[in-house]
This record gives structure tokens, sequence and C-alpha cells, in this order.
């Protein structure tokens, strides 16, 4: 899991590089729960979470830039 310190000091290439790589982890976890159980099922929230964080970062920073 990702605290909000780790978010703010990634630049903005490696957000949007965290942030496709979570969302292809993500799917692949959802997929997998859909078939089967996971041992674990709420690293789904967890993961989400983080990638909510992500992209609120990658929206902030956007928004100062313009």
């Amino acid at each position: 899991m990702m605290k909000q310190k780790e978010v703010n000091t990634m630049t903005l290439d490696e957000l949007q590089d965290k942030l496709a790589q979570l969302q292809k982890s993500y799917k692949e976890a959802k997929f997998t729960h859909a078939l089967s159980n996971l041992e674990n099922p709420l690293q789904l929230r967890s993961q989400r979470r983080v990638i909510a964080r992500l992209q609120t970062e990658l929206n902030r920073r956007k928004t100062q830039e313009a």
C-alpha cells in the first residue's frame, strides 16, 4: 500500500507508469476474483484506493500547470 507521502515525491512520469501498472494489476485481480475467490479479497479495495490516490495527484498537478 502506498502512502500519500510516497505519491507526493514521485515525478509525473513515475505516477503515470505506476498508475498504468496498478490498473492492469487491479483488472487481473478482479478477473481472478470473478472466476475463483481470492485469498484476500480486501486487496481489491486497497488497490482501488491507491489508484484513486494516484489519479487525484495527477489531476492536482495538471490543474496547477494550467
